[in-house]
C-alpha cells in the first residue's frame, strides 16, 4: 500500500495518509483485507471519511456483510444519562469477543471515533492477539486451560442469552487456536453495571481465583494488549475471531462517541458455543 506504514506493538498496523491519498475511500478493499488477515488490527488515523452514520455502514458494506442488530447497523457507543448497561456507563468493559451471545458470530468489528474522550481522559480501546499469546504459553499450562469451559449468562437490552465455551478452541477458519474467554467483572465492584453470569467447569473450585488472576494477568501483560488511545476521526479494523477486546473506563461527562459495525465472513459463523438467546 502507498501509504505511510508503522507498526504498532505488540501486534498491529497504524495506516496514515500521503498527500493526495486522504479519503480512506482511495484504499484498495482487497489490501486492506489482506493486511488485517496478517496483522489482525489495522488503524487509520488522518484520513477524510464519515460525515454521518449512514455514510459508515455504506463503507462497511463494500467490505462484508454487516450483522444487523435491533437498533440496525451502527451501534453509537457513547456514555448515556441513566445507563443501564456498563457499555453505556463510563466505566470499563471487561475482554470479551463480539458475538458471543448471538446467533452469528461477526469476523470482523470497524470502528470509527466521532469523537475523541480527550486527552488523559482514558476510554481507550484495548486489543489483545490470543494467538500471540498461545505461542508463547508454556506446554504445560496450555494443557491445564485445555481442560477448562466456562459458562456465561447476560441479559440486557438487546438479547437474553447463555453461552458455554472453552477457554482454547481453533480459529473457525484458519489453522491456530485462540482464546474464546469473557472476563469476569470484580464481583464486588458495585458501580459496575448489569453484571453478567459466570461460571467455570474443568478444574476444582478451589482452583478458579487463582486460574483467573493468572490468565488476566497473561492477557494485560504488556507484551499482549495494546491499547488504542483514540483521535477523532481514527478507524480500526479488528479481527474479532482471533483477538479479545475491551475498554478503559474514562472521564464521566468526556465527549467520547465512538461507532461500530460488525462484519460477517465470507460464510457466516454459527455460533458454535450458543446454547439459548431470546
Amino acid at each position: 500500500m502507498n501509504f505511510n506504514i508503522t507498526k504498532l506493538r505488540p501486534f498491529g498496523l497504524l495506516i496514515e495518509p500521503v498527500p493526495g491519498k486522504e479519503d480512506i475511500r482511495n484504499i484498495d478493499i482487497n489490501e486492506l483485507k489482506k493486511a488485517l488477515s496478517d496483522e489482525h488490527l489495522l488503524a487509520l488515523r488522518g484520513f477524510h471519511s464519515f460525515d454521518t452514520a449512514t455514510d459508515f455502514s455504506n463503507y462497511c458494506e463494500t467490505f462484508g456483510e454487516i450483522s444487523v442488530w435491533p437498533f440496525g447497523k451502527v451501534l453509537e457507543l457513547i456514555e448515556h444519562d441513566n445507563p443501564k448497561d456498563h457499555i453505556f456507563d463510563n466505566s470499563y468493559i471487561p475482554l470479551h469477543w463480539d458475538g458471543m451471545y448471538r446467533e452469528q458470530v461477526p469476523e470482523t468489528q470497524v470502528f470509527h471515533c466521532v469523537s475523541a474522550p480527550g486527552s488523559n481522559n482514558g476510554g481507550g480501546t484495548t486489543f489483545v492477539n490470543t494467538k500471540q499469546v498461545l505461542e508463547k504459553t508454556k506446554k504445560e499450562t496450555l494443557e491445564y486451560w485445555n481442560k477448562i469451559t466456562c459458562i456465561y449468562s447476560r441479559k440486557m437490552e438487546f438479547y437474553d442469552s447463555k453461552t458455554i465455551a472453552p477457554i482454547l478452541t481453533k480459529h473457525p477458519e484458519r489453522d491456530f487456536s485462540v482464546i474464546r474467554y469473557c472476563e469476569p467483572p470484580n464481583t464486588t465492584d458495585a458501580s459496575f453495571i448489569n453484571h453478567p453470569g459466570f461460571a467455570i467447569e474443568g478444574i476444582p473450585s478451589q482452583e478458579i481465583d487463582d486460574f483467573i488472576q493468572d490468565l488476566n494477568k497473561t492477557l494485560y501483560a504488556p507484551e499482549n494488549l495494546y491499547t488504542h488511545q483514540w483521535q477523532t476521526g481514527d478507524i480500526v479494523f479488528s479481527d474479532n475471531h482471533t483477538l479479545l477486546h475491551g475498554r478503559e473506563p474514562f472521564l464521566k461527562g468526556a465527549p467520547r462517541h465512538i461507532r461500530r459495525v460488525q462484519l460477517l465472513g465470507k460464510t457466516p459463523l454459527d455460533n458454535p458455543h450458543l446454547i439459548y438467546t431470546k
